[in-house]
């Protein structure tokens, strides 16, 4: 069998431990370990489903220093970041464990049956959300632990009640098995089936499309590039019972900067963007790589400030060598496009280790963005481009010609707020998140989150990758009409066993 080992970023040397890559035969084999899984993990009580979930958090914090270590090894990435990251983990163990508990998240709704309406009666009708099946879930390169074996896509696929196949990034396999095996013993000590998790290794391709495409499979979620992503939605629709794909697949997450703003702070903003642009080398689906401003005297000040903030960075170590060498390729590459300047670039130097990033950015007017798409592709890494408008009215073009964003931001005063009323309202039509005064790095793991967006942002903008709301991917409503109450599952019975909260006759009650 086809062995492989996991490269430190730092050093371009492979670290100790020989992962073997599965075949087509393991695919088989845990598609259908989960649907026999599934049959019983779907009628799984509550309490049971949310003991599990927590047990999982506690063997991740158990695993200790070990984990952290492997982690920073296999990414590059600070322990500071890693350990927040690990947080973020179990935080969103907890918070599904929480959810699934209170239990109203099936938004069961309830319309008793009125035998003497006129002209006809009215049938009893009660609807709930359910699980859909076995879930495929892809690991993520730049979060080895939050949106990874398992981060949001696992916690709110087995909290929704969906077994998980999860098809480890090949960046971090000794991470994964780390917490591959802390699940396993969560599973075991509730008492699940051995389907309800399991994992796959590969370092190519062949086995996440066989996972795809496996009859057996019901749902994938993925995070990562645009033409990973949009492989993934196309090998689902090409199945003979084609499946949803929830694909995060990258974002430019413009950022308006209004001229208010720059003549009272322009030196603090630039400070603020250049660090957020530089935030974890850059390797956030929310890194500003756009910022668009409106030319003036305060916008040329903010320029030189930006790019001398920039100037100051230092140059860190990407996640692997192909993330590296293709942010070196493509910052290099907008250069020479038409109309674009270099900004600033950093001038430091940390030649000891492999695979910097060397944080850098550029400007163009808004005539030249406009006539180029190649302006509006990302560049993952510390990069970002700065688009100088005219007039109110060309940034509102600007605007206009985006594609789908994760988020967009407005850094404005009061009077901003009057006078570009109109591009700051049009922003709700490209983005999932909107945001005032506030960088877009830092995702909060909260109930009120929206991490999704229009296309090309994800592949169904209606959809959230964060936050409680994440457990809608994967179930789908049931109606059940005229069943004797000793037959509905217990969130649509009479008297309201489990105590959630539920819509009855038009009146949500519990």
């Amino acid at each position: 069998m086809k062995t492989f080992r996991a490269i430190d970023p730092s050093t371009g040397k492979e670290l100790e431990g020989d992962f073997q890559a599965a075949g087509k035969e393991d695919v088989g084999k845990a598609l259908a370990l989960a649907e026999k899984a599934f049959a019983v993990y779907r009628n799984i009580d509550k309490d049971t489903k949310a003991t599990f979930l927590l047990d999982i958090a506690a063997g991740i914090n158990a695993i200790g220093d070990q984990l952290i270590e492997r982690a920073m090894a296999e990414s590059g990435l600070p322990m500071g970041r890693l350990q927040g990251e690990r947080g973020r983990t179990t935080g969103q163990l907890t918070m599904f464990a929480n959810l699934v508990k209170e239990g109203s998240w099936v938004e069961a709704v309830i319309d008793n049956a009125q035998p003497d309406r006129q002209p006809a009666p009215r049938p009893d009708i009660r609807k709930l959300l359910v699980p859909m099946g076995p879930a495929v879930v892809f690991g993520a390169s730049n979060f080895p632990l939050a949106f990874s074996v398992a981060g949001g896509d696992t916690a709110s696929a087995l909290a929704a009640g969906c077994p998980v196949i999860v098809k480890a990034h090949p960046a971090h396999p000794g991470t994964s098995a780390l917490v591959a095996e802390a699940i396993k013993e969560a599973a075991q000590k509730n008492n699940l089936p051995e389907g309800v998790f399991s994992m796959l290794f590969d370092d190519g391709y062949a086995i996440g499309e066989a996972l795809v495409k496996h009859p057996k499979t019901k749902i994938v979620t993925f995070t990562g590039s645009f033409n990973g992503g949009t492989a993934l939605v196309k090998l689902a629709q090409q199945r003979e019972v084609p499946i949803p794909v929830f694909a995060e697949m990258g974002s430019i997450n413009p950022t308006i900067i209004l001229p208010a703003a720059l003549v009272n702070r322009y030196q603090q903003i630039a400070e603020q963007y250049a660090a957020s642009i530089t935030l974890g080398t850059g390797q956030f689906c929310t890194n500003p790589g756009l910022l668009i401003a409106v030319e003036s005297e305060a916008t040329n000040k903010f320029k030189h400030a930006l790019g001398g903030a920039i100037e100051k960075m230092v140059p860190s170590t990407m996640l692997t060598p192909g993330i590296h060498n293709n942010y070196a390729k493509l910052s290099a590459a907008i250069l020479l496009e038409k109309g674009v300047g270099l900004l600033g670039k950093s001038e430091s130097a940390n030649s000891n280790k492999a695979n910097q990033a060397v944080p850098l950015v550029a400007e163009v007017s808004a005539a030249d963005f406009l006539k180029n798409p190649k302006l509006c592709e990302e560049v993952f890494g510390p990069f970002s481009l700065l688009v100088i408008a005219e007039s109110a009215a060309e940034l509102q073009l600007v605007i206009e010609a985006l594609p789908g964003q994760l988020t967009a931001s407005v850094v404005a005063d009061a009077d901003d707020l009057v006078i570009y009323k109109e591009p700051i309202n049009s922003l709700v039509n490209i983005a999932g998140r909107v945001i005032l005064n506030n960088v877009p790095t830092g995702v909060e793991v909260v109930p009120s989150m929206q991490h999704g967006g229009p296309f090309p942002a994800t592949s169904d903008g209606r959809f959230t990758s964060v936050g409680t709301g994440a457990i809608k991917r994967f179930v789908r409503p049931v109606a059940f009409q005229n069943w004797a109450p000793e037959l509905l599952p217990p969130e649509l019975k009479d008297g309201n066993p489990l105590g959630i909260w539920r819509t009855v006759d038009g009146v949500f009650t519990k």
